[in-house]
């Protein structure tokens, strides 16, 4: 039921959003003049609606977005009734096309700052200095945090009844101590100590430790699990010794800030977020080979993009797995995603309309200091054919992450 809830939850967070995308574009546009006639949450067959003014407003049957008409959005619109022809928005500056077109993104931006800053006063962002690489966790001292229970196969899950207690719980070790040496086998680092311990037989082992400043030892007896080697998580699986702990890093995994000083921790984040968008919009052509070999049976990489329907089932196992920090995490990134998506100079995106808008101002510009005619707008009919071949690219590569995400969904957590 929790899941449920979760997958609900999520669902009526991301039509929420896309509801006060469309919102920003009806408020912009009203308060500059321009008509709007409708503004509908959902698709479909209208379930209830009401007039207030010259705008319809109301409900569709099916909740999967919304939408807002705003009248004579291009020269060739055939929507301007007699009377309304200097309010079509084509007519309007360039500027002011540029701010309604740009609101629904806007929105999505501060829905998601809005969000990181609540995150930031409570329960914190995550810390920059926090190691981020392999090589960086192997660096860090070797202190402990005891693990609940050790998971023999290599699988990453929570502890289940049946599996055994951690070897260093049992040998009375606790979290905090610094682990300095194994079998006399001096360690200084995390990665020092996995390998002492991995190259070490299962069974009892001797480990020598630091607790609130005082040297101490332990016989431990090493359980015998399943792992690949380290630094190739793929790798083939083979039976090392662990000792039944995680590291302890040197530095806070979150840092909780004031309510002034979360405003620029806000915006740092948001910069580094913005540089992993890039990053990530960079490679998804590079991902459609790892989407289709996941549907057609292969382990599902966890660096594949998902879609909305892959983004409300880890919305579902975050609540099931009462992780709501995590879950307002996915809310951010995609209102982030979806702001700069829409951004992009595409038809029929936000910002395709963008980027025409300023092309006929900077065409007229030119003609101007060139002496020559003023060619006027852009024919958006001349423009279909590449509309439509935006909308098919787009839906395919949609199909194919919703059928990667039913078929073989990316987990956060074992289930």
């Amino acid at each position: 039921m929790s899941y449920l809830l979760g997958v609900v939850l999520f669902a009526l967070a991301i039509l929420i959003s896309v509801s006060l995308h469309e919102a920003g574009h009806m408020l912009t546009a009203k308060a500059f003049g321009m008509k709007v006639t409708r503004y509908f949450v959902g698709f479909g067959p209208t379930l209830w609606s009401f007039k207030r003014g010259e705008t319809e407003y109301g409900i569709k049957g099916i909740p999967l977005g919304g939408f807002c008409k705003i009248v004579g959005m291009t020269p060739q619109d055939d929507d301007v009734e007699p009377g309304d022809e200097k309010r079509a928005m084509w007519r309007y500056p360039v500027w002011k096309r540029t701010i309604v077109m740009s609101a629904g993104s806007i929105t999505h931006f501060a829905l998601a700052l809005i969000a990181l800053w609540i995150i930031a006063v409570s329960v914190g962002l995550p810390n920059p200095k926090f190691p981020s690489t392999e090589a960086g966790f192997r660096a860090e001292p070797a202190v402990i945090a005891i693990a609940p229970c050790v998971v023999v196969e290599n699988a990453a899950r929570a502890c289940e009844s049946g599996d055994p207690a951690s070897p260093a719980e049992k040998a009375q070790l606790k979290s905090g101590d610094r682990i300095t040496a194994v079998n006399g086998k001096p360690v200084s680092t995390w990665g020092d100590m996995l390998d002492v311990v991995r190259a070490t037989p299962p069974g009892t082992a001797t480990v020598a430790y630091v607790r609130d400043g005082n040297p101490a030892e332990a016989r431990v007896d090493l359980a015998s699990v399943q792992r690949p080697p380290l630094g190739d998580p793929k790798g083939a699986t083979s039976a090392v010794s662990a000792l039944g702990v995680a590291l302890s890093p040197s530095t806070p995994a979150r840092v909780e800030y004031g309510p002034v000083a979360a405003f620029g921790a806000t915006a740092d984040f948001t910069g580094t977020m913005a540089v992993q968008t890039a990053h990530a919009m960079q490679r998804i052509p590079q991902k459609v080979p790892a989407l289709w070999s996941a549907i057609t049976g292969s382990e599902r990489d966890m660096d594949t993009p998902i879609s909305v329907v892959g983004a409300t089932r880890l919305g579902g196992e975050a609540v099931e797995n009462n992780a709501w920090l995590v879950f307002f995490m996915l809310f951010v990134s995609l209102n982030f995603f979806i702001g700069v998506f829409n951004l992009l100079p595409l038809l029929p995106l936000d910002g395709g309309h963008i980027a025409i808008a300023w092309f006929e101002r900077a065409r007229s510009w030119l003609y101007a200091r060139i002496g020559r005619t003023d060619p006027g707008r852009v024919d958006y009919l001349k423009l279909m054919p590449v509309t439509y071949a935006v909308i098919l690219i787009g839906g395919a590569f949609t199909l194919l992450t919703v059928t990667a995400d039913v078929i073989n969904p990316i987990t956060l957590f074992s289930r």
